[in-house]
């Protein structure tokens, strides 16, 4: 999609499911399982979506997805059917993994920084050999002496080779990556976790991670129960959504299995409702696959 100067692509990694009530925490199930089904073990589907952008200062992708390093076993708990193959994650946007100059992280859990690595026959490897994979410092520690309530939700497989490969940059706050490219410190759900800001000639877009995962997460108290601070989490989905409304920004979900990109419009009551861009062969996708 054109997007000012920039050119903007989704590529979706994979689907895979996630216990609901831990995806809605608090939120009762009878409120979520009408927007969001579950299944008979109680999983909801999900998708890894990541953004791709274009522009005249290099290309960014934001996000990795789960990646293809996962055994029988825990393909089976998350379901996990992956889309695209590690050696050609960018291919639908005619481009090779060498093409892309920066990798942003929004923070280290699995389903994000999974496809970061991949094998070459026994050893582990950048998946983007020739790009600077951006992580904020305060994740990057945290992640090497999670406790016990966050620890599983880390493989240091995903990002220690980045290090040992030269290919991480440490960032430490917030910081433009590329002219018109943002990365921006909300905390939440985790205490560095980051988003992505962009814009083109006027035109502005947002990529919430894992602030809003999905458009069901829309409303600011519904927040995961995998949230580290959950109350966080709602006053910085109430921040960004009223700037979203206010300046009019694209706003991308990356666990999204349908559309997962649109606008945000508020409503007279105050809440606020997506408006979803016209996008099927993508949501398509999606739903053929998580129903295999």
């Amino acid at each position: 999609m054109k997007f000012g100067e920039l050119e903007l692509s989704l590529i979706r990694e994979c689907t895979f499911k996630l216990d609901g009530g831990a995806m809605f925490g608090v939120v009762p199930k009878p409120l979520w399982d009408r927007l969001s089904p579950a299944d008979e073990l109680n999983r909801v589907l999900l998708a890894c979506n990541l953004l791709l952008i274009e522009g005249p200062h290099g290309r960014v992708l934001v996000e990795t997805g789960m990646g293809e390093r996962w055994g029988h076993k825990e393909r089976d708990r998350f379901e996990i059917k992956t889309l695209v193959s590690s050696e050609q994650v960018v291919k639908e946007a005619g481009l090779s993994n060498d093409d892309v100059d920066f990798v942003v992280i929004s923070h280290l859990h699995f389903d994000h920084a999974g496809g970061a690595t991949r094998y070459e026959g026994t050893a582990l490897i950048p998946t983007f050999p020739k790009a600077k994979y951006l992580v904020q410092k305060g994740e990057w520690e945290f992640a090497h002496k999670a406790n016990a309530r966050a620890q599983a939700s880390y493989r240091a497989t995903d990002f220690d080779p980045l290090q040992e490969h030269g290919v991480l940059e440490i960032v430490d706050g917030d910081r433009e990556i590329v002219p018109g490219i943002w990365v921006h410190v909300t905390g939440g759900h985790t205490r560095y976790h980051q988003i992505v800001t962009f814009e083109s000639t006027g035109r502005k877009g947002i990529f919430f991670a894992d602030i809003i995962p999905t458009r069901t997460h829309l409303p600011p108290p519904w927040v995961m129960g995998y949230d580290h601070f959950p109350l966080t989490s709602c006053d910085a989905k109430d921040k960004w959504l009223t700037l979203a409304v206010q300046e009019k920004y694209l706003v991308v979900f990356d666990h999204e299995p349908g559309i997962p990109w649109g606008y945000v419009e508020q409503k007279q009551d105050g809440k606020f409702n997506f408006l979803p861009l016209e996008n099927e062969p993508l949501a398509a996708r999606s739903v053929v696959a998580g129903t295999l």
